[in-house]
């Protein structure tokens, strides 16, 4: 790319980086997210390949739609080290771990509408 700065990570360039980290939660807040997540689908696969650039993206693009989402593992090698992966590179709150699917929550900065 043209417009890409040496050493420059695309994470960077796409505005993660300077998100704010995850937000901290109490453990009755992480219930009370889990139990609105319970009617959600998956809206994020991770196959075989595991956490990748393209997971992240497509989770940052989920998260910002969403604020509250599940992301479904697919035969993961370690599914809580794979769930950490995600809510770090996602800067989003783990709420859960059922089974494989990962409930990750990040509020919008502008306007959230869900709230713990």
């Amino acid at each position: 790319m043209a417009d890409e700065a040496p050493g420059e990570t695309r994470r960077e360039r796409k505005g993660r980086a300077d998100r704010p980290d995850a937000p901290s939660l109490t453990g009755a807040q992480r219930q009370s997210l889990r139990g609105q997540a319970h009617a959600l689908k998956p809206l994020v696969q991770v196959g075989h390949d595991g956490v990748t650039e393209a997971v992240l993206d497509a989770l940052d693009e989920a998260l910002l739609a969403h604020e509250l989402v599940k992301v479904r593992l697919h035969a993961p090698v370690d599914k809580r080290a794979d769930a950490a992966s995600l809510a770090e590179g996602a800067r989003a709150a783990l709420c859960g771990l059922v089974g494989h699917t990962v409930i990750l929550w990040r509020p919008r900065e502008d306007r959230p509408s869900i709230v713990p």
